[in-house]
């Protein structure tokens, strides 16, 4: 809007008019922007949503979302003010990957213009094929970044049917550079998502750090943070996931009395039995192997003031 005004008192015909001072306001309907990366640390939510790994099977990930009811039969975000969390591996062992990351995308969009949030997580298998380590990539996972091949001379070490998947997902590719909006580890209130886990050590080293020093890599800013690497790594701990003992346990709790949280959802370990916790209810994990690959069931984990529900067909 702009607003004018004269000089008080009279003004002569003959006299020189003053210039018209104005003020541009801004449009009370500008829309907000998602930030993106997403901050390493959001507030709490009535409604939290955590899912596991979909590797490549475009299918169970529509699946899910849409038992979670935040998907439309159009493939479009009906989750209002629901925030989901995607605990990582999109990629490999599939032939719908690139399917998965635009959706995802425009979820992420479409959520965040709805009061929401969409936020799918790096896991072992997107930081794998930012390495260019290709070993569960299927036929026709290669077929379908084959658009990426550009002929650039830096391919040619490669086999002729990697060239457009290296060329993607190689550090500030497309692919990698999509893969670098998106966090390690994300904090919702008082839950902690990541696909492996967090140890004490990896908690002194700092969430935000990891996320800013993995995005930058990813990006072809940096080197890859030693931290995603070895047992203990954020993206390939099994502590909590596989049959954890005491000691692991007591990692989870000197690890979520350091952050100040609740409880972690991790997973990358195959749950036979569906969703389940351990640790008294410290840690929940979610991969059920719902992937064609695998031959699961979808399911997600619900977080709400009433407490934490499975979600299952």
């Amino acid at each position: 809007m702009l607003i004018t005004f004269l000089l008080s008192g009279c003004i002569n015909a003959a006299a020189p008019v003053p210039s018209t001072p104005t003020v541009t306001v801004p449009s009370e309907t500008t829309e907000p922007v998602r930030p993106v990366p997403t901050p390493t640390t959001l507030p709490g939510v009535q409604r939290l949503v955590g899912i596991g790994d979909v590797h490549g099977d475009f299918d169970a990930a529509r699946a899910v979302l849409r038992l979670a009811g935040v998907l439309d039969n159009s493939d479009h975000w009906i989750g209002g003010e629901t925030v989901v969390v995607q605990v990582g591996d999109q990629l490999d062992r599939g032939e719908g990957e690139q399917a998965i990351l635009e959706l995802f995308e425009q979820l992420a969009e479409e959520a965040f213009a709805a009061g929401g949030g969409f936020y799918p997580l790096i896991g072992n298998h997107e930081s794998m094929n930012v390495q260019l380590d290709l070993r569960y990539v299927t036929e026709g996972g290669f077929k379908d970044f084959a658009e990426f091949d550009d002929g650039s001379a830096w391919l040619d070490k490669y086999d002729e049917a990697e060239r457009g998947r290296v060329a993607a997902f190689a550090p500030g590719g497309p692919m990698a550079n999509i893969l670098a909006q998106h966090n390690v580890v994300q904090v919702v209130g008082d839950t902690l998502f990541v696909h492996g886990g967090i140890v004490p050590s990896v908690a002194s080293y700092g969430l935000e750090k990891l996320n800013l020093e993995t995005q930058q890599w990813m990006l072809g800013k940096g080197k890859e943070p030693a931290v995603l690497s070895g047992d203990d790594s954020p993206v390939w701990s099994r502590h909590y996931s596989d049959e954890p003992d005491e000691k692991d346990c007591a990692l989870l709790d000197e690890t979520l009395n350091a952050l100040s949280l609740s409880r972690m959802v991790v997973a990358h370990t195959i749950q036979d039995g569906g969703i389940n916790s351990a640790c008294d209810d410290k840690v929940w994990r979610v991969d059920v192997g719902m992937s064609a690959h695998y031959g699961g069931e979808p399911a997600a984990l619900e977080i709400t003031a009433d407490g934490v529900v499975v979600l299952t067909k």
